[in-house]
C-alpha cells in the first residue's frame, strides 16, 4: 500500500530530526539521490528541462488519465544534492492524485526540513521551480480532464 502525502512528509521530517548536523543531514539527501531511477538520455531534452535550477535538471511527466487524473515524474539532474532533492519531491508528489498534487504545502515542508535556510539561493529557487513544474503538470491534467468531461459524447 501507498503511504499518504502526509505520512510520507512526517517520515521525512523525523528522519531529518534524526541526522545530527547538515553535514549528515546532506550526505542523507545524495544518499536518496543515488537511488533514483537514472533517466534515459532520449528524455535529456530542452522541452523536459527545468530553468531556474543551479545545474541541469530534466523532469520528464508521466500522468495516468482517470478522475482525478494520477502525477507521476521522473527527472535528474547532473549534481548530487539536486537528485537529492528530486527523491524528496518524489515521495511527496509521486504517483498522487492530481488534487494532492496541488493541495499539498511543499513550501512548508521544505521549511519544516529546513532547506530554505541550509540551501543556497541558487539551489533553492530550483527546487522552488521543480515543484512550481509539479503543480503546473498537476494543473494540466485537472484542466485536461475537465475538457474532456465537458466534450459531448457520441453515440
Amino acid at each position: 500500500m501507498t503511504i499518504t502525502q502526509h505520512d510520507a512528509a512526517e517520515e521525512l521530517v523525523e528522519a531529518f530530526a534524526l541526522l545530527g548536523d547538515w553535514e549528515e543531514r546532506y550526505r542523507f539527501i545524495i544518499d536518496l539521490g543515488r537511488r533514483l531511477e537514472p533517466l534515459d538520455e532520449s528524455l535529456k531534452i530542452e522541452a523536459h528541462r527545468v530553468h531556474g535550477c543551479q545545474s541541469t535538471v530534466y523532469l520528464v511527466p508521466r500522468i495516468q488519465s482517470g478522475d482525478p487524473p494520477i502525477i507521476d515524474f521522473q527527472a535528474q539532474s547532473d549534481a548530487a544534492i539536486v537528485n537529492g532533492l528530486i527523491a524528496i519531491l518524489r515521495r511527496i508528489y509521486a504517483d498522487r492524485p492530481a488534487p494532492e498534487v496541488l493541495a499539498f504545502d511543499a513550501h512548508g515542508l521544505l521549511k519544516r526540513l529546513g532547506l530554505d535556510e541550509h540551501l543556497s539561493p541558487t539551489r533553492r529557487n530550483g527546487l522552488h521551480e521543480m515543484v512550481k513544474r509539479i503543480q503546473s503538470l498537476a494543473r494540466r491534467a485537472m484542466e485536461s480532464a475537465a475538457d474532456a468531461d465537458a466534450r459531448p459524447s457520441s453515440c
